[in-house]
């Protein structure tokens, strides 16, 4: 009794020992696995560095990028489909309101009416006829004439009249067609595009798509649209007068105004469309041209800087990234002021709080997950 006892015991110890090393075998295994695991998690987050934006210098202006274009600029089209006959005015020409332009060959549309005008001439005739019948047999409806033959000469006057109603109108639509072979400017400016050239076929739409003969602009005075930060947007009203300089006159400011703004803030780039309108009587300034607008601020304010290597030049514009809780990115859009070389100024989209991340990857977009290198420093 006393010996089963003794190795019922023995073997309940051994089963325990190795009850103890398999469960060690196992949580071993498990706690390598889920460390594996959370290295791989670990290895899968970049780790970024940031900066905060630093405060730049009070200032009573801010200096804003602004696209040039024409007060007025139209395309001019053909109304009426022929051939070119000959242009008048070439790129760069300065033309008035109602200078003729071009001159289009309409071969088909001359004998057009030429037939609608013969054949007025036979609606006129058989109007002439039918009335001269409509007063003879009014006159002898008492003595010999039946009613029914007088209302039958009515009848054939009133539509003999409306006949000559209809060949008029279509002689006024083709002459009014004839009358578009010859294309005039609309207005006052310069032709900045010619499209054609002599002898080539011109649609006017009717079968395919219209062609576009000249681009006529009005240069005398400009306007330029600039984006204001909203924080900025307190001095974009208008009669505000602003300054414009740009890269081809160096040492010159011109004069302009603020005309109008949009009364909107634009969700997406939280700014305020402005319109600057420049007089441009001397022809200095060209359509299309790249310039910086100053504008004069309500009260000064202080400017925000940024090291060169924390932006991102993407399709929708200037950006950083912006680290917030939980390591998520924000792709902020900016708007640039002064390109000091390795520091801009940036005048709209960031806060000095803001953790900005330096050297982003390409790959970084927001929601994308990332750990700190190290305390957020400032500038």
């Amino acid at each position: 009794m006393m010996r089963g006892a003794i190795r019922a015991i023995v073997v309940l110890a051994v089963l325990a020992l190795l009850a103890v090393g398999v469960y060690r075998g196992i949580n071993t295994r498990i706690k390598a696995a889920a460390n594996v695991k959370q290295e791989t998690i670990d290895m899968s987050v970049p780790t970024v560095s940031v900066v905060h934006p630093k405060r730049g210098a009070m200032k009573d202006e801010i200096v804003l990028p602004g696209n040039i274009q024409a007060f007025t600029i139209s395309p001019v089209y053909a109304r009426t489909s022929g051939y070119l006959k000959k242009w008048y005015v070439d790129i760069g020409g300065r033309v008035k309101s109602g200078q003729l332009l071009a001159e289009i060959e309409t071969p088909e549309v001359d004998k057009q009416l030429d037939q609608a005008r013969a054949d007025l001439t036979t609606a006129q005739a058989n109007l002439k006829l039918a009335e001269i019948t409509m007063n003879r047999d009014l006159g002898l409806l008492k003595d010999a004439i039946p009613k029914q033959d007088v209302d039958n000469a009515v009848g054939a006057y009133e539509a003999d009249k409306s006949i000559v109603v209809s060949q008029t109108a279509n002689v006024k639509r083709l002459e009014q067609l004839v009358s578009f072979e010859k294309v005039y400017a609309s207005f006052d400016g310069v032709i900045t595009a010619r499209n054609t050239d002599i002898g080539q076929l011109i649609n006017a739409g009717n079968g395919g798509v219209s062609q576009q003969l000249f681009t006529l602009a009005a240069t005398d005075t400009l306007r330029v649209f600039v984006n204001v930060p909203q924080v900025y947007s307190r001095s974009a009203v208008p009669g505000v007068v602003a300054q414009l300089t740009l890269a081809q006159y160096p040492n010159r400011r011109f004069i302009g105004k603020v005309v109008r703004n949009a009364e909107s803030i634009d969700p997406a780039s939280r700014t305020l469309l402005t319109e600057v309108d420049v007089d441009n009587k001397t022809g200095e300034l060209l359509p299309g041209s790249f310039t910086q607008v100053h504008l004069t601020l309500a009260a000064k304010t202080p400017s925000l800087l940024l090291p060169v290597n924390a932006l991102l030049f993407r399709a929708e514009g200037l950006q950083a990234g912006v680290v917030r809780e939980g390591g998520k990115v924000e792709l902020m859009t900016i708007v640039m002021g002064k390109d000091y070389g390795s520091e801009v100024e940036v005048v709209s989209g960031l806060r000095e709080d803001d953790n900005v991340i330096v050297n982003p990857p390409d790959s970084l977009a927001t929601g994308s997950i990332v750990r700190l290198a190290t305390k957020s420093p400032s500038l």
